[in-house]
């Protein structure tokens, strides 16, 4: 129950973190009413997810010594590939979620990251479970 209730409020975060970035140019959001735009960002956060789920650990696998030669700034490449992965994956899901090109998806990801982690802060969800101890 507890897992779901995480994985709920990390999907509610990411979405809120996705809202953000469609301020950016080249991001866009389509939908007719705020209940499909909101419907479009948690599915869009889900596809999120599941592709820096899925995708990124195979590509820090393969791409290891690439990171290490860049001391990780190829991760910010990276995580723009991802999102516009999740951009064409909506796409193909007939979601209105655009991204036009790289920059878009390079600043995106960063304000994903950004937001998502402050709000997870605010939240508290980086704080480190307190354990009882038995006597």
């Amino acid at each position: 129950m507890i897992g779901a209730m995480r994985l709920l409020v990390h999907l509610l975060i990411t979405a809120a973190a996705l809202w953000v970035t469609t301020a950016l140019p080249g991001i866009e959001l389509g939908g007719g009413s705020q209940a499909a735009r909101i419907g479009t960002l948690l599915v869009v956060a889900l596809l999120f997810g599941v592709v820096n789920a899925v995708v990124k650990p195979v590509v820090k696998v393969l791409g290891c010594a690439v990171y290490l030669l860049t001391l990780g700034l190829i991760g910010l490449v990276v995580n723009a590939l991802l999102f516009l992965l999740t951009a064409w994956l909506a796409g193909k899901l007939q979601l209105p979620f655009h991204v036009s090109g790289f920059w878009p998806a390079f600043w995106g990801a960063i304000i994903v990251s950004v937001v998502s982690f402050v709000l997870h802060l605010a939240l508290g969800r980086f704080e480190r479970p307190v354990r009882e101890e038995s006597e």
